[in-house]
């Protein structure tokens, strides 16, 4: 046997699963009793043990689960003699699955139910028979029956209605002869026996059967039970798994009466005691306590009023008692299991997360047992296919074989196995992997998945994930990063990449991927995107699908494009499946009678598919030799045969519990385990009232459906039910989808949906545990019975860290199509906590298909809302992968939805206030959002589009198909699905940046040209490579533009590159001709077949390749000797050229061909322009012409030989791009800024305005409502949402422009003064409630600073100019100036005075003081009162603060750190930093001062006396440097925006880091806003958060867990005595500065301010 570690090998090798043993997450107890004695400790167990162990188990993250078969039922006798049978079988079940303890035994003097065998070997029942008079043996004979079609023969006990036909029968009117019936038996049973054990006494003295053999003739059910559940396997050690309770009577006497008697010891049909009985379970009795003294827990009580009463003080000690030691004991046993580990050294390993270590161990653990529980969920289900028969597919197999050894060093197309559902498909595949190492490797790895078997196979992105872990586990490869394993596109992308690599290694592996139509719809699986249809040598890839029921065929025929690669999988022949059934009843120890044989084959051949043919089986393996034929009327196809099936369980079982059992496993949206299919069956009414029709519960306060019910019903379902695990549990599914179809048509009609729907609801929710009763009617009773169902308790933590998974995956489906909506938006929308758990437990994704499918079945605009709030958190999460900390969640939820809380009160406002609620009661340091400054759900952006490492060069759209194709400057061509959103192919061949891409053949193929030289055609299908053209275009000297023109009518491909034009073969790559410039002329394109070039003057020259005679020339109009070129473009369609010079004009030349001679004819318009420009473009009717002018996009009409201009769209920046809609009505303009804009064709009105690009936008393409925007220095494509022209967005924008230079806002917030751009000549004043500007400002030059007096209400402006603009916000239309100084020296920066007294502003060469004052209630400034000049070397005053007494700290450009007392004139030189000072912020009392610059460094000093208390160092991943502070109101704390998009909370007392938000955008400007800030970020959002910080921080508290930094405080001692620097006077007599000062100093005005 291999080591654990060679069976994990051999595991992920897929080669066997035997060695590796997965531990199970279930505690399953079976209890053992006799049927009425043990009545109260049963109850007692039920009332008080059992939840207890639940919740024990549950916060291990265990399920517990007990069986038993004896509650609930009349009587112990079943009318097919199966109960023995059944409880054994569940008892097995258990030991194999159970954590701890799986059998629990009550044992008092009652020794049990004794019953008759249900099965006898043919020999031992002669030998038995021989033993008996001829007289006697009658009754046997008449019995039990000989069943030849066993092997070998045996004779089985008819049941109980074969002969007493009313013994089941429950009608009232026919309850006489029910009990006629039941006394009969009584009196048969006994005298059968008699003669048994009689005759096995007898045959035991001759020797001819064993003790043992004698002894099941004796033995009760209770001894069966007992002597399986202490049963351990030969060569087991492990501790033994029962748990054993003896309940002695001392002084039960046989004078207490019969009735006593009956139910506390056994007594014979006569009411006699059964002596017999009694002195076997003495023996039993003895042999356990000699046996298993350790496991016995021993009892004495006396019955009181003839009973266990629990009312009685001793009997409540008694019970008491037992609970408390079974629940000890259990608990015990659990904790050493689960306690020993899950080392894969054990041989064992854990499918959830293990408890201890810490955070990645635990993380790597759960992956691993994860992973391995899948793969030996496929291998298990793989095995038993293979175990079965394999007859009729030896050829097709060794075809697939054959195709696949052919492909074996070559790249191939996938192999495609088909055929309607049930012929073979999984089997067949199943085989192959079984069989290929044979073929192509010993070595070979084989990954086998048999989609849509369980959970995890379902799902298209786990399914990748798994296949992907395994490989790289195989091959000892580096795994996919979590932030890839959740990216769709990554993730294909790096399984794409996964297959080259293990091909590039040399090892074999073969991938089967069966049933691809069983994928979930829900991520587009079907479409096959994520498939690979170019497979490298060595590995190899086969698949399967069904013919029908699913598009997956039709898109594999359409991309595999080898029509040798599909295997059809036919029907059977009528030999092929007498084969197929002479060998599986072999295998079955089973045969038929020739007239057996013959019913199964007429019924087989007229479908010929094996699934028919395998039900029909399962069935004819349970028909005894005596099954009459004329009983047997099977059906013509496997859905009829499932029918007849569901048919026969139904009259057996009963239809309620039938529909139901098989309704809910259908319903669920995973899968359910045993015990929470009879929890839920418990819940349901109408299967109660079945159970229960004709008599009632033994406990009429707890009503539940009976357990052994379930069992004979599962029992019964045989193959058609298969298990699988999910979790560590064993839960319940299906064997083919063609039974799904089947039951869901038969039981789950509409109304029965609903109702299955609520009840499953109702179970997740808990709304019936706890002791929370729910009314019932039965039968038996006219009025309801209020009654316990005993169902477990459903939180959504069992304990911390352990979450209800099982909840989190199926409340919201069933809430949902039960329609129980408020229920919805409280326990799962609308619930902030629900949120938290299933993001962190199931992940973001998890979550956002759960929103996603309420958006589709409720019209709720807030659930659209929520769900797009996590779309936007999904990246951030993701890469946390399972790490995340709850603030950072609650702080996301908030900052994005706070402004929709009023408009949507009753579920985000409530969800808003729930995440403040939590943040604020947060023990750790916390900064709580106080509005929206994270991008909020609902705006424009559609989605983002990633997938490349450098910026978007090329982009082409095709309309037919909704395809995007775009190529990078990394050479990296990708195309996309634009109505899936889902990545199409990823074409990887090019060494150097994408010139141009074209989507030809209706989406079916596509070009692309790049600055390699190489021209490629690819497959969108399939995703090869075609073929490769080098030296399409020149290397040496690639221009700024480069066109590929296709002309697929006439199979041509066009190739402009600067000087030249090449002409190749669209198919055959051949090139048919090519032009070069002369090197007096320029060749701008081609048009209507004929090379166009441009030479000096002006003169365009149309001229065929290939005829040189054939040429016309026109010279251009207004044109200088030398025309200088900015952009063309050729009208293809209307055969138009457009020519844009620098010198303003816009040139029109058509060409048309006319006359006998063909000679062509050229005519030109010219149309000025209002600056020169830099590109053109068109519609896609060519009827309107786009020319980007600076800041003017320009738009003509073009008819016939006209160009006329109609509109102008100003913009605020440089206009890069535009493009029309195809209906002509509106145009989309990107430019410099950053910003696209989207105009009304009609009224010129600016429609939209889409912010967050985050670079410049150089292409602009459309599809339907869509706007595809892309940046040459941008490694993504954003889509947004087209308004219509009809009905502009009315959004309220929450934040200014993006990148704003220069930024005031106020203190609480509600106003930002900002400068749109460098160079603007105007301040704008934006409202942040109404989301939108209110006024603007004109400035007489460029705005360098802008600084506001909050309590005064002045706007200061710092101009190029050096003047300084004051508005006085209280006097709108007023306007002051504080001139500049006679050099016109730029404003560097402002600051402005705590108590806003003074001011200081800092030009290029001096630093002025100014005094802000009032006359007669108007503002003024005063002075300068003081100045003092910088020297011509002196690094330029980059940030400053000025305290309340006058004293300026500023720092430089070049990290110099000065104060400066404009008092004294003194100067003190502070320690300096290796780079610009960007940040000096005083606290609001003047005891401190932070400063901060780009090297990561920022120092706190004191500043009475000047200290330095802290120097405070921060490396993060990048960009650390501190752009901005400000104190908190109580100066304890200090707050700072970084380069590296955080905002950090520092204690002032220690220099200790307390907090780290991420914000996703620097943060620029910053104000002490009460007992918080509020900032602005450089994305133009507002930031307002409050802080709180505990008494005492948690020592484990670390404040980086969510951040990759570290940080170092350096704090030095405060002392007076000793300052850490030295404080010196002005320099004395500086000729250079003596001059300068002179003349700044000699017309010193008395007021600098004047009123404009």
């Amino acid at each position: 046997m291999a080591s654990p570690r060679g069976a994990l090998m051999e595991v992920l090798r897929g080669q066997a699963t035997e060695g590796l043993k997965l531990r199970s997450n279930v505690v399953r107890v079976f209890v053992s009793s006799t049927f009425t004695d043990m009545s109260s400790e049963r109850n007692a167990l039920l009332d008080k043990t059992y939840p207890e162990l639940q919740a024990f188990c549950q916060s291990l993250g265990l399920v517990f689960e007990v069986v038993d078969m004896r509650w609930g039922l009349q009587d112990a006798i079943a009318v097919d003699h199966m109960t023995t049978e059944l409880c054994l079988q569940e008892i097995k079940a258990c030991k194999k699955v159970s954590v701890g303890p799986s059998f629990i035994a009550l044992l008092g003097n009652r020794y049990g139910h004794r019953p008759i065998p249900r099965v006898l070997p043919g020999k031992q029942f002669e030998v038995l028979l021989s033993k008996l008079p001829q007289d006697q043996v009658g009754l046997l004979h008449q019995w039990f029956r000989k069943d030849n079609n066993a092997v070998p023969p045996v004779y089985v006990l008819q049941p109980i209605t074969t002969l007493l036909p009313h013994y089941n029968d429950l009608q009232p009117e026919r309850r006489p002869l029910q009990d006629d019936s039941v006394i009969s038996w009584r009196y048969t049973e006994a005298r059968l026996l008699q003669l048994l054990r009689t005759a096995a006494v007898q045959a035991e003295k001759d020797g001819d059967i064993t003790v043992e053999q004698k002894h099941q003739f004796f033995k009760s059910v209770a001894e069966h039970e007992i002597e399986e559940g202490l049963r351990i396997p030969d060569g087991d050690e492990s501790e033994p798994a029962a748990i054993l309770f003896v309940r002695e009577l001392p002084n039960l006497r046989k004078k207490d009466g019969p009735k006593r008697l009956a139910q506390y010891m056994d007594v014979t049909a006569d009411g006699l005691l059964d002596t017999e009985a009694q002195e076997l379970l003495s023996g039993l009795k003895s042999r356990l306590f000699a046996a298993s003294p350790g496991m016995l827990n021993l009892h004495s009580v006396e019955l009181c009023k003839g009973a266990i009463e629990p009312s009685c003080k001793e009997h409540a000690q008694y019970l008491e008692s037992l609970c408390e030691q079974l629940v000890s004991q259990t608990k015990a046993r659990i904790a050493r299991r689960v306690g020993a580990g899950s080392s894969v050294e054990a041989g064992e390993v854990r499918t959830n997360g293990a408890r201890g270590g810490d955070a990645s161990q635990r993380k790597g653990e759960e992956d691993r047992g994860w992973l391995l529980q899948e793969l030996s969920h496929h291998m298990a289900l793989s095995a038993g296919k293979c175990s079965g028969v394999f007859r009729g597919r030896e050829g097709l197999l060794g075809k697939i074989c054959l195709a696949m050894w052919e492909h074996t060093n070559t790249r191939h197309m996938p192999l495609v196995v088909h055929g309607p559902p049930g012929v073979g498909k999984t089997t067949l595949l199943c085989k192959l992997a079984q069989e290929m190492r044979g073929l192509l490797d010993p070595r070979a790895v084989v990954v086998l998945r048999l989609l849509g078997t369980s959970a995890e196979s379902s799902d298209l992105g786990r399914v990748l994930q798994s296949v992907c872990f395994q490989i790289c586990s195989v091959f000892s490869l580096s795994p996919p990063t979590p932030i890839t394993a959740h990216t769709s596109e990554d993730l294909v992308r790096f399984f794409h990449g996964l297959l080259a690599e293990v091909s590039e290694r040399g090892d074999t592996l073969l991938l089967i991927l069966d049933s691809l139509d069983q994928l979930s719809s829900a991520n587009q699986g079907h479409k096959l995107h994520w498939l690979p249809k170019d497979i490298p040598p060595n590995v190899h890839l086969v698949v399967s699908t069904a013919d029908t029921g699913s598009p997956v065929l039709a898109n594999l025929r359409r991309t595999v494009e080898v029509p040798g690669n599909f295997f059809d999988v036919e029907p059977l022949s009528c030999d092929q499946g007498r084969e197929i059934m002479n060998a599986y009843m072999s295998e079955a120890q089973r045969s038929l009678t020739p007239e057996q044989c013959e019913v199964v084959l007429c019924s087989f051949q007229l479908s010929g598919n094996p699934l028919h043919l395998k039900l029909l089986l399962d069935m004819a393996r349970r028909w005894a030799s005596f099954t009459p034929v004329t009983d047997l009327a099977l059906s013509s196809s496997a859905q009829e045969v499932m029918s007849q099936l569901l048919q026969a369980l139904e009259e057996r079982h009963g239809k309620q519990l039938v529909g139901a059992a098989l309704g809910y496993i259908v319903s669920a949206r995973g899968s359910l385990s045993e015990a929470e299919l009879r929890d839920i069956l418990s819940l349901d009414d109408n299967v109660l009232a079945e159970v229960y029709q004709y008599w009632l519960p033994p406990n009429h306060s707890l009503i539940r459906l009976p357990p052994l019910l379930w069992v004979r019903l599962r029992h019964d379902l045989g193959e058609l039910l298969v298990e699988g695990q999910a979790n560590g549990v064993t839960v319940l599914d299906f064997h083919h989808k063609l039974l799904t179809e089947t039951v869901r048509e038969r039981y789950q009609r509409s109304e029965r949906q609903a109702d299955r729907h609520r009840v499953l609801a109702e179970y997740f929710l808990g709304s019936w545990s706890q002791g929370r009763f729910k009314a019932v009617l039965l039968p038996p009773l006219t009025t309801t019975l209020d009654a316990d169902r005993k169902v477990p308790p459903q939180p959504l933590w069992f304990a911390e860290g352990v979450a209800n998974v099982k909840k989190l995956q199926e409340l919201p489906y069933h809430l949902l199509h039960a329609g129980l909506w408020e229920e919805l938006r409280q326990e799962v929308i609308g619930s902030s906590e629900w949120l938290y758990c299933k993001t962190l437990t199931c992940g973001v994704a998890s979550v956002i298909e759960d929103l996603t499918l309420c958006t589709k079945l409720m019209d709720c605009p807030e659930t659209q809302l929520i769900r797009d709030t996590f779309i936007l958190l999904k990246p951030t999460l993701d890469f946390l992968d399972g790490q995340m900390d709850p603030p950072l969640f609650y702080t996301e939820v908030l900052a994005r939805l706070h402004s929709f809380a009023e408009m949507y009160p009753s579920l985000i406002g409530r969800l808003c206030c729930q995440c403040h609620d939590w943040l604020s009661c947060c023990p750790d340091p916390i900064l709580v959002p106080k509005c929206t400054f994270l991008q909020p759900p609902g705006g424009a952006l559609k989605t983002t589009l990633a997938g490349f490492q450098k910026g978007v060069t090329a982009l082409d759209i095709c309309p037919e198909r909704g395809i995007l194709l775009a190529g990078s400057e990394d050479g990296k061509v990708i195309a996309w699905d634009l109505n899936d959103l889902e990545v199409i192919q990823t074409l990887v061949g090019h060494t150097a940046k994408v010139l141009s891409v074209r989507v030809i053949d209706s989406g079916a193929h596509c070009l692309s040209l790049a600055a390699d030289g190489s021209l490629r055609k690819w497959s969108l299908l399939s995703g090869r490579q075609l073929y490769c053209t080098q030296e399409a275009v020149s290397i040496s000297s690639l221009p700024s533009t480069t066109h590929i023109h296709v002309s697929e009518e006439r199979a041509l491909v066009f190739t402009h590159s600067g000087g030249q034009v090449k002409v190749w073969h669209l198919n055959t790559t051949e090139l048919l001709f090519q032009v070069k410039d002369t090197g007096v002329s320029i060749i701008l394109g081609f048009l209507n077949g004929m090379v166009v070039s441009l030479s000096d003057g002006g003169l365009v020259t149309f001229s065929h390749p290939s005829a040189e005679d054939k040429t016309a020339q026109i010279h251009l109009e207004k044109s200088s000797h030398s025309l200088t070129l900015t952009a063309t473009l050729t009208l293809q369609r209307n055969g138009r050229l457009l020519i844009a010079s620098k010198e303003g004009f816009l040139y029109q030349v058509s060409s048309t061909l006319q006359g006998r001679q063909s000679q062509w004819t050229l005519r030109q318009t010219v149309t000025e322009l209002p600056v020169c420009a830099t590109f053109l473009s068109a519609s896609d009717d060519e009827r309107i012409l786009l020319a980007g002018c600076e800041r003017t996009l320009v738009l003509f009409h073009r008819e016939s030989d006209c160009v006329q201009s109609f509109l102008d769209l100003h913009h605020e920046d440089t206009v890069l791009c535009a493009c029309v809609s195809s209906d002509s009505r509106v145009v989309v303009s990107g430019s410099e800024d950053q910003t696209i804009r989207v105009w009304s064709m009609t009224t010129g009105n600016l429609l939209d305005c889409f912010l967050g690009m985050d670079a410049p936008v150089t292409t602009l393409a459309l599809y339907e409502g869509t706007v595809v925007s892309a940046s040459s220095s941008a490694y993504y494509l954003k889509l947004w949402h087209l308004p219509s022209p009809n009905n502009p967005q009315q959004r309220p924008n929450y934040c200014i422009p993006a990148g704003c230079p220069q930024v005031a806002l106020t203190k609480d917030g509600d106003t930002v003064y900002y400068v749109r751009n460098v160079g603007q000549k105007e301040v704008i004043t934006w409202n942040c409630h109404t989301g939108s500007s209110t006024d603007t400002m004109a400035v007489s030059a460029e705005v360098c600073c802008l600084e506001l007096a909050q309590n005064k209400k002045l706007l200061f402006c710092g101009l190029t100019t050096g003047t300084v603009l004051i508005y006085p916000l209280a006097f709108p239309k007023e306007t002051l100036c504080i001139p500049p100084p006679e050099t016109l020296p730029t404003v560097r920066c402002m600051a402005i005075g705590g108590q806003e007294k003074h001011m200081a502003v800092a030009y290029e060469d001096s630093v002025c003081l100014f005094e802000i004052t009032a006359r007669d209630s108007f503002p003024s400034v005063e002075g300068p009162s003081a100045r003092f000049a910088l020297s011509l070397l002196h690094s330029p005053v980059s940030s400053m603060a000025l305290l309340p007494d006058c004293r300026l700290l500023y720092g430089t450009a070049c990290g110099e750190v000065t104060m400066y007392d404009f008092k004294s004139a003194s100067t003190a030189i502070l320690d300096g930093h290796r780079s610009r000072v960007n940040c000096v912020t005083t606290s609001n009392w003047g005891t401190h001062a932070l400063v901060g610059s780009e090297d990561a460094v920022q120092r706190l000093w004191g500043l009475t006396p000047l200290v330095l208390d802290h120097t405070m160092e921060y490396k993060g991943f990048l960009f650390e440097g501190v752009l901005c502070a400000a104190f908190s109101e109580s100066d304890k704390h200090v707050f700072t925006g970084s380069q590296d998009r955080t905002i950090k909370v520092w204690d002032v007392a220690s220099g200790s880091l307390l907090f780290v938000q991420y914000v996703y955008a620097p943060v620029t400007k910053m104000l002490t806003y009460r007992n918080g800030f509020v900032a602005i970020s450089q994305l133009g959002y507002v930031i307002k958060e409050g802080f709180r910080c505990p008494d005492g921080v948690c020592p484990e508290y670390n404040p980086l867990r969510n951040v990759n930094a570290h940080y170092r405080v350096t704090s030095r001692q405060k002392s007076t005595d000793s300052p850490h620097s030295v404080i010196t006077e002005i320099p004395e007599y500086n000729p250079a500065q003596f001059n300068f000062m002179a003349l700044m100093l000699k017309s010193k005005p008395s007021h600098s301010c004047q009123l404009l």
